[in-house]
């Protein structure tokens, strides 16, 4: 971790931010093409990049329009919460030794749509912030 400020939030060195994603496996893609969208993914970390998978449609189009993305998780733990950001490209992964490679052949959605376009988000910066919830 970084350091605290007089809020009590603190600030979590990449690191510490890699460490709290590798925890979680679903959340928010942010895409800006003609309107910005968010959409809940399933995804799973691999050699520092973020990979999901997904039907065609909407989050396919958006990003061939605009790859530059943001990747947003929360989660709890030790009393705390925490919430990690990733800014980065987002490429649709066509060799299939990339995508055995990724592991994300192994992820399994809540949604019942065959997906199977994969993608690989390459991180530009990382950030995450930890705070206790007021209560």
């Amino acid at each position: 971790m970084t350091g605290s400020g007089s809020d009590g939030v603190r600030i979590l060195d990449p690191d510490a931010c890699w460490s709290l994603l590798e925890t979680q496996s679903l959340g928010r893609l942010a895409v800006a093409a003609e309107r910005l969208e968010v959409f809940p993914v399933n995804f799973l970390v691999h050699d520092r990049a973020v990979y999901f998978a997904t039907a065609p449609g909407t989050k396919l189009v958006e990003l061939a329009a605009s790859p530059d993305v943001a990747f947003e998780t929360d989660g709890e733990a030790d009393g705390e919460l925490w919430s990690v950001v990733v800014h980065g490209h987002a490429t649709r992964l066509a060799a299939d030794r990339d995508i055995e490679a990724s592991g994300v052949l192994r992820l399994r959605g809540w949604h019942p749509t065959g997906k199977h376009n994969y993608v690989r988000i390459d991180p530009e910066s990382i950030t995450g912030r930890r705070f206790r919830p007021v209560r």
